[in-house]
């Protein structure tokens, strides 16, 4: 009986064994921190409004409100475990996004990836990531020229490392805004897309099945030129993907985010519009690749009730920090976006 009840366990140890997950779960997100300043003047660049005696009226209180704010809403995403890598935007320095991560979200270990940007308001790209998942390799940047010799935001790149020894790129993005109109001034867009699509293309020709994750705010939808046709990125859905979908060459990119803007979702809204600026874009090798596998349908535009305006003229919309210049304490004027991903485990 004893021998009896040993084969047992052995033979449900061995069925337990084979049935865990043979992957492990990466969970990406990107936000717009929208004017996510420190209150120290910095005389390299443009940010008066965001000083205690600018028109913003910027204090140390504000800027923990603030920091508090989007922690808040970080801790939140991954249920509750906070994202694997979330890449930010409209932040002014490494140190006061540092300073937001250690002094509020220091028990999920993150660390912070981050190069400075010749724009004039000082708003760069950064990244932050969980150090017991990934090591930093290095970081890149290619400079977007525009026409009008305005300088912008760079395409910034970080090459990480799984701990499966997995290499990936993750390029974080803010490109060139719609002042001026969405026509006039889609050719700064374009000129973003062509630079990015450089960089992408560099590591393509190394090898065309490289893991490349592309997050930002893009200042255009899904359908618009610079997203479309210059980088290239193409709508894909779920549904091609379970009825066999195959990809006829490497080197390609999919939107994730296509499926959600062609609801009608979006994360951002501009007067009566929702505008999905802020976007997902993965290489073929992320969907169904032998590292990476797309989770279908887990693309979303991630709005937990603290960031929703409640009433009003703006029901609905992200609750931003300021409206204008009138200090509402909230958090963003654009939603998050997130997705999940297979990471395969490698095979014995």
């Amino acid at each position: 009986m004893k021998n009896f009840f040993l084969g047992f366990i052995f033979i449900l140890g061995s069925i337990l064994v084979r049935c865990q997950p043979q992957y492990d779960t990466l969970y990406l997100a990107f936000w717009n921190q929208e004017n996510l300043f420190d209150t120290i003047d910095d005389p390299s660049i443009d940010d008066e409004a965001f000083l205690p005696n600018g028109e913003m009226e910027w204090t140390e209180d504000r800027l923990d409100k603030k920091m508090y704010n989007l922690a808040r809403i970080i801790r939140k995403m991954n249920d509750g475990n906070g994202p694997d890598i979330l890449g930010v935007c409209e932040v002014e320095n490494q140190a006061v996004l540092d300073d937001m991560v250690n002094r509020f979200l220091s028990d999920l270990e993150y660390k912070s990836a981050y190069l400075e940007s010749p724009d004039n308001r000082g708003i760069d790209n950064g990244l932050i990531f969980k150090k017991e998942k990934f090591k930093l390799l290095n970081v890149q940047a290619d400079t977007v020229y525009l026409a009008d010799g305005w300088p912008t935001r760079l395409i910034y790149g970080a090459n990480l490392l799984t701990s499966e020894n997995k290499k990936i790129t993750v390029f974080v993005n803010h490109w060139p805004s719609r002042s001026g109109g969405q026509k006039e001034s889609e050719p700064k867009r374009i000129a973003a897309a062509h630079t990015l699509r450089s960089a992408v293309d560099r590591i393509f020709q190394a090898d065309s099945n490289s893991n490349i994750f592309i997050i930002g705010d893009f200042n255009d939808d899904p359908v618009n030129v610079s997203v479309l046709e210059t980088l290239k990125a193409h709508p894909i859905k779920c549904d091609s993907l379970n009825s066999g979908y195959e990809f006829s060459s490497g080197s390609e990119l999919f939107n994730l985010s296509y499926e959600s803007y062609e609801k009608g979702e979006g994360s951002f809204k501009y007067k009566d519009a929702w505008n999905m600026l802020d976007q997902i874009i993965v290489s073929g090798s992320i969907i169904v690749g032998d590292d990476f596998n797309y989770i279908c349908n887990s693309f979303e535009v991630f709005k937990p009730e603290l960031i929703i305006t409640r009433s009003g003229q703006y029901e609905g919309t992200p609750f931003p920090t300021y409206g204008g210049r009138r200090y509402l304490g909230g958090y963003s004027d654009h939603f998050p976006v997130v997705s999940k991903f297979k990471i395969l485990r490698n095979s014995d």
